[in-house]
């Protein structure tokens, strides 16, 4: 291959000139390029509530395409805010946040972002270190209101804010009376729908294995399958109930113990797709059928149950549209917008795969067809 070579030319001396810097977007060129006042601009970019939701829209959109940055400096001395938000990740849960920390930081920071706000985020290993890094993140002006993921049915970090004086919002509800912010994935209205679907399907025995307990999400997960048999038609049983089961392997020893029963269901709703991933393992064991001798459906719309056989069907939740909004409600907060004005709800999306169908047994049928595949398993031991 031949390869031309380029002369190159260097000039130097003081012919060299720069390039003039681009002068610095303010708050009165936004003012100019919209129609609007300075105030108007300047409060719609600081999220106040008494500026239309359109409005601000529009303010910030422009703010992002003209370039315009804020001096956080001069902001934090003229409102003494640092136009952080904070949050503290608890690195000893079961997955340390795997299965959405990405989207759902990229959601708050982008909003966050659009306004002229950044986030701060620490990580704990305990409560009282949770606890502690929030009370030294708001001591230290680090961040001027929270965002509380994974909530607790009762929750301890909502008291240590409050008694900061520290605004915060939940992402989740809690067994709170007083006023809060909150946005949350309606996972109770997901579970009974969930329980609709199986039953539409034929099945009259639907097990349910809840996350764990202490969390909010897991008391409503269980009104949720509570409501869905009742609608169905369905009589509660408790022994078609697991507790406390998040990992594959708590989900596969919570389906084994379902479907050794006298009368085993044919359909289980999982709370969390990390522990309907161990149903797979259960299954096999018990030489079934993913999706005709049994069905599951799930909660998370996690890429792991994408790559089962049969695909878990689930629900998926748009985290990065719940960051969002949580940075957007956070920041009308921390502007003046009263707590209890600051509820939002969104809705998970059923991503239907393999792993649910028609029942293939009643069952009874079910019941002895895995009691004779225990004997001849049996029997091969034995030998």
């Amino acid at each position: 291959m031949l390869v031309r070579e380029k002369k190159l030319t260097t000039t130097v001396g003081p012919k060299t000139s720069k390039k003039k810097p681009r002068p610095r977007v303010k708050i009165v060129d936004l003012a100019q390029a919209l129609g609007l006042t300075k105030g108007t601009v300047s409060r719609a970019l600081n999220g106040y509530p008494d500026i239309s939701e359109s409005t601000r829209l529009r303010v910030r959109k422009a703010a992002e395409t003209m370039g315009y940055v804020p001096f956080s400096s001069a902001q934090s001395i003229r409102s003494g805010l640092s136009h952080a938000l904070g949050m503290v990740l608890r690195m000893d849960s079961h997955d340390a946040y795997r299965l959405f920390v990405a989207d759902f930081l990229h959601g708050i920071s982008r909003a966050a972002g659009a306004r002229g706000w950044t986030l701060t985020i620490a990580t704990a290993v305990s409560q009282q270190d949770e606890d502690q890094t929030l009370r030294r993140l708001a001591g230290e002006s680090k961040a001027d209101g929270f965002i509380l993921p994974r909530t607790l049915v009762q929750d301890h970090r909502v008291s240590t804010l409050r008694d900061a004086g520290v605004p915060f919002i939940l992402y989740g509800r809690t067994d709170l009376d007083a006023p809060y912010s909150w946005l949350d994935v309606l996972s109770e209205d997901t579970t009974a729908d969930a329980v609709a679907r199986l039953a539409a399907l034929g099945h009259t025995r639907i097990g349910f294995v809840n996350g764990e307990d202490g969390y909010m999400y897991a008391r409503l997960r269980h009104q949720g399958y509570l409501a869905g048999l009742a609608s169905a038609g369905l009589p509660e049983d408790a022994g078609l109930v697991r507790r406390n089961c998040v990992t594959a392997e708590q989900g596969a020893e919570a389906t084994l113990s379902l479907l050794t029963q006298d009368v085993p269901p044919t359909a289980i709703v999982f709370a969390v797709d990390g522990a309907a991933l161990g149903a797979y393992r259960a299954a096999r064991d018990l030489r079934l059928e993913m999706g005709q001798d049994l069905s599951v459906i799930g909660y998370d719309g996690s890429s792991d149950g994408r790559l089962m056989t049969p695909p878990l069907s689930t629900y998926k939740v748009d985290l990065r549209l719940a960051g969002e909004r949580l940075a957007d409600l956070l920041i009308d907060q921390i502007g003046g917008a009263e707590p209890e004005t600051l509820h939002e709800a969104l809705h998970a999306e059923f991503q239907g795969a393999g792993s649910h169908g028609a029942p293939r047994l009643t069952p009874d049928e079910l019941a002895r067809m895995i009691r004779a595949q225990h004997q001849e398993t049996k029997g091969e031991i034995d030998q």
